[in-house]
């Protein structure tokens, strides 16, 4: 099988080297020459640091423009997700499909998910990464029996696949399938329900108004639901918008994205007050995004908001249940501050390459052994410690991602 292609990237000259872009992205202009130069810099630094500066990194892909280029989020985003990129899981078996209860579903939706491929992309080429794509969620979820599929799951999936490649997606997906997607993956909706309740709190405290409105319209929150758990992939046409996204939500809280939602509300304040107060006028105005956000400056918006009204203020004030990945996400990132020096992983690597090619029995992996990663030998994962929780997850398919967009608001409405 022909290996498949990276998303097609054309480079540009900064800071003396080369640097990618995407191959739709705008182009680089005198006037943010330096700027972006500036910027390559301190990722690099951070990059070089020994151990990375992790801090630096979120500060980065949060920050305007964001991580810049792929060849940048390659190396970054498994960092912001404390991947140990020098042990990374095999590419999935041939027989990760069998007997694999959510082997049909997730087929059906990566064969009609060819809209969220980079445009211009050759079929064959298409093909193939589809391929990697259901192997790579049916190899996440066959290691993690506590998680359920859900229509959106390889939304995300496709996004981490096309930046980072098959291995390093393995591990991307397994960790935010734990951590910052944990809740979407339960068996029922209620933990997705309760993230999507943080929305109406942010809009009352910012415009009463706006809030009142779409209160009498009874128009709920069911709008971003695809928003919500798809990172917005499933809803954006423009790759580099999604990317930019996926960047700033890899460097943030997980809940971050329904500050988005409602910063996105806010920005459309005039539209929503301008439509008939009428559950499914207004439904529809919302849940069609527009194309031409400006996202750098709803994302500056998104950190304000969340810095002032965090979500344990608001879970105070609406009596709102604290879902796992929020309860979790304190750990999680203070996990991916200590992470291991580069140059003692390299080290690890390379005396556990020795070690095998000497062909001695019994010895345990270096890495395995003295950093205790969440991927050991013979491809077998190790359930991540962090949780604590009671295996008291049933199985359930999460299917209404996929048809958000399609239903009608009363039918959508009485889901909730």
């Amino acid at each position: 099988m022909k290996k498949p292609r990276r998303h097609k990237i054309k480079k540009t000259n900064a800071g003396g080297g080369n640097v990618k872009e995407n191959g739709n992205g705008p182009p680089v202009t005198r006037e943010n020459e330096s700027w972006k130069n500036r910027k390559l810099v301190d990722i690099h630094q951070a990059l070089n640091s020994d151990p990375v500066d992790v801090e630096a990194l979120r500060r980065a892909a949060s920050s305007e423009g964001g991580l810049l280029a792929d060849d940048l989020r390659r190396r970054v985003w498994p960092k912001l997700l404390n991947i140990n990129v020098y042990d990374l899981p095999y590419k999935p078996a041939r027989d990760v499909r069998e007997n694999h209860k959510d082997y049909n579903q997730v087929l059906m939706d990566v064969r009609r998910s060819t809209k969220r491929f980079p445009k211009g992309m050759p079929a064959t080429e298409r093909a193939v990464l589809q391929e990697q794509l259901i192997d790579l969620m049916l190899e996440v979820l066959k290691n993690n029996s506590q998680l359920h599929y859900y229509q959106g799951y390889h939304d995300v999936g496709v996004t981490i696949l096309l930046v980072v490649g098959i291995r390093p997606a393995v591990a991307m997906l397994h960790t935010l399938s734990n951590h910052h997607l944990r809740d979407f993956m339960d068996p029922t909706m209620d933990s997705t329900k309760h993230i999507l309740n943080y929305l109406m709190p942010i809009l009352e405290r910012v415009d009463t108004e706006l809030h009142h409105f779409m209160v009498r319209a009874e128009v709920g929150t069911i709008f971003a639901l695809s928003w919500l758990i798809t990172w917005y992939g499933h809803v954006l046409t423009e790759f580099r918008h999604t990317l930019r996204l996926y960047d700033f939500f890899l460097a943030s809280h997980p809940i971050m994205p329904i500050y988005l939602a409602a910063t996105i509300v806010l920005y459309r304040e005039k539209e929503v007050k301008q439509t008939e107060c009428d559950m499914a006028m207004v439904h529809h105005l919302l849940s069609r995004i527009p194309q031409d956000l400006p996202y750098e400056l709803l994302i500056g918006r998104s950190k304000a908001l969340f810095d002032q009204y965090p979500p344990s203020l608001l879970a105070r004030q609406a009596a709102l249940q604290s879902g796992l990945c929020i309860s979790t996400f304190q750990s999680f990132q203070l996990s991916t501050l200590h992470q291991r020096p580069d140059s003692v992983l390299r080290r690890q690597r390379e005396a556990q390459s020795t070690r095998r090619a000497s062909g001695r029995p019994g010895l345990q992996p270096a890495l395995q052994r003295d950093v205790g990663p969440m991927w050991g030998q013979g491809r077998r994962m190790v359930k991540m410690a962090v949780w604590g929780l009671s295996a008291t997850l049933g199985a359930a398919v999460f299917a209404v991602a996929q048809t958000a967009m399609d239903w009608g608001p009363e039918a959508l409405l009485q889901l909730f």
